[in-house]
C-alpha cells in the first residue's frame, strides 16, 4: 500500500488506458499514490505485480489485491467506493453502459494508440517530446539512443510500424467516432441522463484526438498526417463532446 495505506496506481503517464483508471479514481475522490515505471520496463513490473496475470498497466493495488486492466479496476472501485457511481442503478442502463465500455475498450482504444504511434514514430523529435513526459530522466540521459529504441519497441509492440495496420486503425477510430455520435444522438450522455463508465471510457480513450488540458499531456505539434485526420474530428460533435466531458467531470488529482 501507499502513503497512509492508500491505494497505489501503477500507470503510464501518456497512456489513454491509464487515463481511464486515473479518471475513475479522481472522479470518486479516492486518495491514492501513483507510480510510473519506465515505459518498456513496465511489462516485467506488471508481470511481477500480478504474478504473471498481466503484462501491461494500469494496475491498482487496493485492499491487499492487485487489479489489472482498466475495466476491472473500475469494477473494483465501484464495489469499494460506490459513490459517486459510474455504473447506472437501472439494470438495463447498467448493461448498456458496460456494453459501450467494452466496445470502446476493444474496438477503439487499441486502434487509437496504433494510429497515433504510427505517425509519431516517423518523426523522432515529436515522438521524443511526447515520450519524455512518461520517462523524463531516461530521455534526458539517453537522448537519441533511447528515442530510437523506444520507437522500435513501439513499432513491434503495437504494430505501429505497419502502414497497412495503421490505415486499418485509422478506419477503426473513424468508425468509433461515428458510433459515439450515433449513440449520443444529440444528448449529453451515452446512457441515461448522467455521467457513467460509458462516457468516461469513450472520452478517455479518444483523448489523443483532442489532448484536453485536464490530462496534463502536452503536445506543441503533431505529425501532419495525424493532424489531417484529427483536426476535423475535433470540430465534429464527438470531438467537442470529449472536451466537454473532461471539462465537466475530470477532477484534478
Amino acid at each position: 500500500m501507499g502513503t497512509n495505506g492508500q491505494p497505489i496506481l501503477w500507470h503510464i503517464v501518456i497512456s489513454h488506458y491509464s487515463e481511464k483508471a486515473r479518471w475513475a479514481l479522481d472522479y470518486k475522490g479516492v486518495a491514492h499514490d501513483r507510480r510510473a515505471p519506465t515505459p518498456g520496463a513496465h511489462m516485467p513490473v506488471a508481470l511481477w505485480l500480478t504474478r504473471g496475470r498481466h503484462y501491461t498497466l494500469p494496475i491498482l493495488e487496493l485492499d491487499g489485491r492487485r487489479v489489472g486492466d482498466s475495466t476491472a479496476i473500475i469494477a473494483a472501485l465501484e464495489e469499494r467506493f460506490p459513490q459517486p457511481p459510474l455504473y447506472p442503478q437501472d439494470p438495463g442502463e447498467r448493461r448498456r453502459a458496460l456494453e459501450l465500455e467494452e466496445f470502446f475498450d476493444e474496438q477503439v482504444g487499441p486502434y487509437m494508440r496504433r494510429f497515433a504511434f504510427h505517425e509519431l514514430r516517423r518523426e523522432p523529435e515529436l515522438f521524443g517530446a511526447l515520450a519524455a513526459q512518461a520517462a523524463p530522466e531516461l530521455f534526458a540521459r539517453g537522448g537519441s539512443i533511447v528515442n530510437a529504441f523506444a520507437r522500435a519497441m513501439i513499432g513491434v509492440r503495437y504494430r505501429a510500424r505497419d502502414a497497412a495496420a495503421s490505415e486499418g486503425a485509422r478506419e477503426k477510430v473513424l468508425a468509433g467516432v461515428d458510433r459515439l455520435e450515433a449513440e449520443l444522438d444529440g444528448r449529453d450522455y451515452l446512457v441515461g441522463d448522467s455521467f457513467t463508465v460509458a462516457d468516461l471510457t469513450a472520452a478517455a480513450l479518444l483523448y489523443p484526438l483532442v489532448f484536453p488540458p485536464e490530462v496534463g499531456v502536452v503536445v506543441e505539434r503533431l505529425p501532419e498526417p495525424y493532424e489531417r485526420v484529427a483536426a476535423p474530428l475535433r470540430e465534429r460533435p464527438a470531438g467537442r463532446w470529449v472536451r466537454e466531458m473532461f471539462r465537466r467531470h475530470r477532477r484534478p488529482h
